[in-house]
């Protein structure tokens, strides 16, 4: 079987999903293919949360990205719900970082300090342990007070991808086996199957390793393991998302975040469970009574330095990489601002300090 198409995207994730369903709002024709649930997906895995107030310390170019794609989360929420029905149960009331000692509020404060003379201000400041005591019931003792930024917010990562994916020619179990490159023209088999198309996507998270270089392209990511504690169904416990704990629409808390260099092991350990558990709990001393339903580990995509990935092939004009660790936050950019740059075939200058050429100097420096 052969397919021709305007575009194909390679990998089926939140990253991959929002750039397919972006190019095809613009009227391309497109395919998504991807490995299936076999593949080591981030987005089932994921947080849920639409965040800026820390995302690019040293590096301002991330953090206006970021910015961008916060405000273009509710088109992408409203377009997404008209088109298939889903709810992707974006908020976006503020987020807040709790601190548990002063030397956490300080440390909090220079961050955004830094983050508001490198990138502007949007707004984020730090909030005292009397007034974040008024905007949240029921904190511990320990907590000394947050940074509060008015656009973050989160949303169901699980609802977002079925929400891409249903409007899609989607094709799901597909292992790409080989590209054949040529400027302008890219031929791709996935067992008896051939795609063809004058442009490619590739956006297979931590496959894109290897096959980036078919294309030209440079995707040095590595996997990074998180795990995450899904309680049962409690009384609304805080309006906000944090960067650690946020409670869904169905109730339930998500708790989080570690972050380990254990390669491809998605077990789960007890000693981090118990350091996330004992965290959250003193910020929320009411979960101590919670029943816990759900725990799993999953594997962050991460570049060196912790960064997108957005480069276009020099070799193979038509074929670019898109890569990231925040596939919620930065839906609404890569539907609606990376897509039709890809279908016009140039990536905007804004992005040119995500290439893959940084690590070079990095590595000559």
């Amino acid at each position: 079987m052969t397919e021709t198409h305007d575009l194909i995207v390679i990998g089926g994730g939140l990253v991959g999903g929002a750039i397919a369903w972006g190019a095809q709002a613009k009227g391309a024709s497109v395919v998504l293919l991807d490995e299936g649930d076999i593949a080591y997906r981030a987005a089932r895995g994921n947080f849920g949360l639409v965040w800026v107030q820390s995302k690019g310390a040293g590096m301002p170019p991330y953090a206006q990205w970021t910015r961008q794609s916060a405000a273009l989360w509710p088109d992408l929420a409203a377009r997404l719900h008209a088109a298939t029905g889903t709810d992707t149960a974006l908020h976006q009331p503020g987020g807040l970082a709790f601190c548990l000692s002063d030397e956490e509020f300080d440390q909090r404060a220079a961050l955004i300090h830094r983050m508001h003379n490198e990138s502007g201000d949007i707004g984020t400041r730090m909030v005292s342990r009397e007034e974040v005591r008024t905007m949240v019931s029921g904190l511990g003792d320990e907590v000394t007070g947050a940074s509060f930024c008015p656009i973050d917010g989160h949303a169901s990562p699980l609802h977002l991808l079925k929400a891409l994916h249903q409007t899609l020619t989607y094709r799901p179990n597909r292992k790409v086996s080989h590209i054949d490159a040529r400027p302008g023209l890219f031929t791709v088999r996935t067992g008896e199957e051939t795609y063809i198309a004058p442009r490619i996507v590739i956006a297979a998270g931590l496959g894109s390793r290897d096959l980036a270089p078919m294309v030209g392209l440079h995707m040095p990511v590595s996997p990074l393991q998180g795990q995450i504690i899904v309680t049962e169904r409690m009384r609304k416990l805080i309006d906000y998302p944090t960067h650690v704990l946020r409670q869904t629409d169905e109730g339930t808390v998500m708790l989080g975040d570690s972050q380990e260099d254990v390669g491809f092991d998605i077990t789960t350990k007890v000693a981090v469970l118990k350091q996330i558990a004992d965290r959250n709990t003193r910020i929320f001393p009411a979960l101590k009574d919670a029943s816990i339903i759900r725990m799993w580990a999953a594997l962050r995509v991460m570049s060196p330095d912790g960064f997108p990935i957005y480069e276009q092939s020099e070799r193979f004009p038509g074929a670019f990489a898109a890569t990231c660790h925040s596939g919620v936050t930065l839906a609404g950019a890569h539907a609606l601002a990376l897509a039709p740059a890809i279908l016009g075939g140039t990536l905007p200058d804004a992005l040119s300090p995500f290439a893959s050429t940084r690590f070079n100097q990095t590595a000559v420096a």
